[in-house]
């Protein structure tokens, strides 16, 4: 009986340190996100020292994203890929377009990726109650407050 609860400890602990990525990214780009919340979570992040936010994705070690998958992929080329990062830069005249549409209103899900190895190294999902400024500022506390936590290992 006395060892249910060491094995239980052993594996919260290995959750709890499950994405050792998460203590190696330093520097952050954020997709478009719905509602500005890209801009509101870059005002949390920074404000209270998690991450710097770049706004030249080469500079990032992982970037912010509403949705993974196939649209995420196809985001993830347009900003590393150098032969189409520079035909979209010729094209454009210097001017590089965001790489991902926002959706009309967020769903709540928040991932980091790894840029290096596509890994999510650290995700959320809370639905904010409306995508009013407020809630989505509110929301954006909420997963600086969180985010906090999983890098201090709190």
């Amino acid at each position: 009986m006395k060892l249910l609860p060491i094995l239980l400890a052993g594996a919260a602990l290995a959750v709890a340190d499950s994405s050792p990525g998460l203590k190696e990214v330093h520097a952050v780009y954020l997709l478009p996100m719905a509602g500005g919340l890209d801009q509101l979570l870059a005002v949390r992040l920074t404000h209270h020292g998690l991450f710097e936010v770049v706004t030249d994705p080469a500079k990032a070690d992982a970037v912010f994203t509403e949705r993974i998958g196939a649209n995420f992929e196809e985001a993830f080329k347009e900003l590393y890929d150098s032969k189409a990062a520079k035909e979209a830069k010729d094209k454009d005249d210097g001017y590089t377009k965001p790489a991902s549409k926002p959706m009309g209103q967020s769903k709540g899900s928040l991932f980091l990726v790894d840029r290096k190895n596509r890994n999510v190294v650290w995700s959320i999902y809370e639905k904010p109650p409306s995508s009013g400024v407020t809630d989505l500022h509110r929301f954006a506390n909420r997963v600086g407050d969180q985010l906090e936590k999983d890098i201090k290992g709190k």
